[in-house]
């Protein structure tokens, strides 16, 4: 994998510069960096090459909100951090990827038996980078404030390069943001999308049972509301989540109360890295597992 490194001299802002970067504004939110990668892993588990392929070479399979914040803190140490930084988390990503790559051992929905992945395949890259930049872009629009048609582009276009620093090559990748909802909308709806009950229980686990810790407990409610309510009704089907028009109504009013906020909220509060909060929740679930209750009960494997 060719890694996109800044040429002799360039600046060291980082790969989304600050003030420049549609990307880098949305992501430090931290109404952002707070649910969209929950939302992302909830949707991105629908294609089963994604899920199997990440989770068989996972060190923290068993520590689903370990394994979130690990990915977490590596994403905004790109988004944030100077070149230099960003490519010590890239050369430790490529390492990953490289041991990313099998077959499945059983049909698994529309995927027969044999057939392979790999963290190199430019279609399941284009599908990881998809649900991490629709959800970005649908927790910042309905929390923080719309975006333009040039904006979305702009902000796609960040997420293309994201995807390049990886190795995804880019003509792989709708080229405008409505190309993009297009595909996205697309994949979402076809036979491809599937369900295995592990991606089920993580998935729901993940969304729904954060280990908050004792003094997050009373957000867990408005937390899980938003999150059921983000997600588009195909994905609740999948997950067989029942939603009603009286949640509707709540989650449409939180919502509204919530962009209504933003801008009395501290900019320290409001904006900046999440990778403190990343780490608390890491931090409940590992404690919770000592005790002999992890938030989230898996299947046992063979």
């Amino acid at each position: 994998m060719m890694l996109l490194m800044a040429p002799a001299g360039e600046s060291r802002d980082g790969y989304f510069p600050s003030g420049e970067s549609v990307l880098r504004r949305v992501q430090g939110e931290r109404s952002v960096g707070l649910l969209y990668g929950q939302r992302a892993l909830l949707i991105g588990a629908l294609d089963a090459r994604n899920y199997i392929g990440t989770a068989e070479h996972s060190r923290y399979r068993d520590q689903p909100f370990k394994r979130l914040t690990v990915t977490a803190k590596m994403f905004e140490s790109i988004f944030f951090g100077t070149r230099a930084e960003a490519d010590k988390v890239l050369a430790v990503v490529r390492g990953m990827h490289g041991r990313v790559e099998g077959s499945l051992p059983s049909r698994v929905g529309p995927h027969p038996a044999g057939t392979s992945y790999s963290a190199f395949d430019p279609e399941l890259m284009l599908w990881t980078i998809a649900v991490a930049a629709h959800s970005s872009a649908y927790f910042y629009e309905r929390l923080v404030r719309r975006m333009g048609p040039g904006e979305l582009d702009a902000f796609w276009a960040d997420w293309v390069r994201f995807g390049e620093l990886f190795g995804m090559p880019a003509e792989v990748a709708p080229r405008s943001w409505a190309a993009f909802v297009a595909y996205f909308k697309g994949r979402l709806a076809s036979e491809e999308m599937h369900l295995t009950e592990e991606a089920r229980l993580t998935g729901h686990g993940v969304a729904f049972r954060i280990p908050f810790g004792a003094a997050g407990l009373l957000a867990r409610d408005t937390h899980n509301l938003i999150i059921g309510g983000s997600l588009p009704p195909v994905v609740r089907e999948h997950y067989d989540l029942r939603w009603s028009a009286r949640q509707q109504l709540a989650y449409e009013a939180t919502c509204h109360g919530l962009r209504l906020s933003r801008p009395l909220s501290p900019k320290r509060l409001a904006r900046g890295r999440c990778a403190a909060h990343y780490d608390n929740v890491a931090r409940a679930e590992r404690k919770l597992t000592a005790a002999g209750r992890p938030p989230i009960d898996l299947p046992a494997r063979a």
